[in-house]
């Protein structure tokens, strides 16, 4: 099953970029993502007050600001980024690429905000990883496409969106349920981006076709798919999966990219996602290496979440759950 999670995520997270490509051509960003999140945010709204009212019990009004920030973080100010870039002429494939640096940032943040130990194999890793992306970025700049240099510098700020989102989301101890959450993040992101279309007088959507297949794909396939499978595989293998499995995007929607839209492949990019994926295996067996039984790691988590349900344990709760789940790149509740 983790398996079929990883490559559902994969595919999923890769639409996103392919989806931002469709919709490029016909309208700016901020029409998009408007379009986007409304309807979105209409049916998930519906369905919070019908099929999933149960799953909000018990949440407080901090709660649901804290999610909110997390949504305004890990969508609407990730997603801007993203698609503004692409807007811009960065390929899809270096865009996906630049976003999986990640992991580094997660792991350089992990040791001074949390005081945990980052290990050499795993610095390695990483380390490859920003090798190939500088190898794909300079191939992707020095094709002849005319984009600007700072264009490249924009997905970067993406990233730094949803690794602030990660680290806001599991220093929390509240229990949120994937639909609860995705919920509030879709309303949140309607709300920022519509009011960004209003203020920039882009809400009115274009008539075109390809703008409203663009829109369906990327609530579809890239907002239920991509961020539902994100905080799934988020809550239940933590953030070095989901980190190194971001390592994973950018070969993926690399090829996408190339065949459905004739962006650049060429051996430098080869050789920089090549980089890309030897970071995915360096890191994936230095986890192994430091992590205990998995029996033992699920009845960890089977512990806290009941601790969670008594509010004179919640110190300990924190504290047993930072020993359930270690990982030097796994910000801790």
């Amino acid at each position: 099953m983790n398996i079929l999670l990883s490559i559902a995520f994969v595919g999923a997270w890769s639409s996103g970029f392919i989806g931002a490509k469709l919709g490029s051509g016909s309208a700016p960003t901020v029409t998009l993502l408007m379009w986007r999140f409304l309807p979105l945010a209409l049916v998930l709204g519906v369905v919070a007050l019908t099929a999933t009212r149960a799953s909000w019990r018990g949440l407080t009004p901090r709660d649901l600001v804290r999610q909110a920030a997390v949504g305004a973080l890990s969508q609407s100010g990730y997603l801007l980024t993203v698609y503004y870039a692409i807007e811009l002429g960065v390929s899809s494939g270096t865009t996906a690429l630049i976003d999986g640096t990640q992991p580094l940032v997660a792991g350089a943040l992990a040791g001074p905000l949390l005081g945990l130990p980052v290990s050499r194999r795993q610095w390695l890793g990483l380390g490859l990883g920003v090798t190939g992306v500088a190898v794909v970025t300079v191939a992707d700049a020095g094709g002849g496409t005319g984009v600007a240099w700072w264009a490249y510098l924009v997905p970067f700020l993406g990233m730094l969106s949803l690794v602030a989102a990660t680290f806001l989301d599991r220093r929390s101890r509240t229990d949120v349920r994937p639909m609860v959450s995705m919920t509030v993040h879709a309303v949140t992101s309607a709300v920022v981006f519509t009011g960004l279309a209003a203020a920039t007088g882009t809400v009115a959507p274009p008539a075109s076709g390809s703008f409203w297949t663009a829109v369906v794909w990327l609530v579809v396939l890239s907002t239920f798919g991509g961020y539902g499978l994100y905080w799934l595989i988020l809550r239940r293998s933590g953030v070095t999966k989901v980190n190194t499995l971001m390592f994973l995007m950018a070969p993926v929607t690399a090829v996408w990219g190339a065949l459905m839209f004739g962006e650049p492949f060429g051996t430098q990019t080869v050789v920089g996602l090549a980089l890309g994926l030897l970071a995915v295996a360096v890191v994936h067996r230095g986890d192994r290496h430091n992590r205990p039984d998995q029996h033992d790691h699920h009845n960890g988590h089977d512990r806290d979440r009941d601790r969670h349900r008594h509010r004179h344990r919640h110190r300990d709760d924190h504290n047993s759950q930072q020993s359930a789940e270690p990982g030097p790149f796994t910000p801790r509740r």
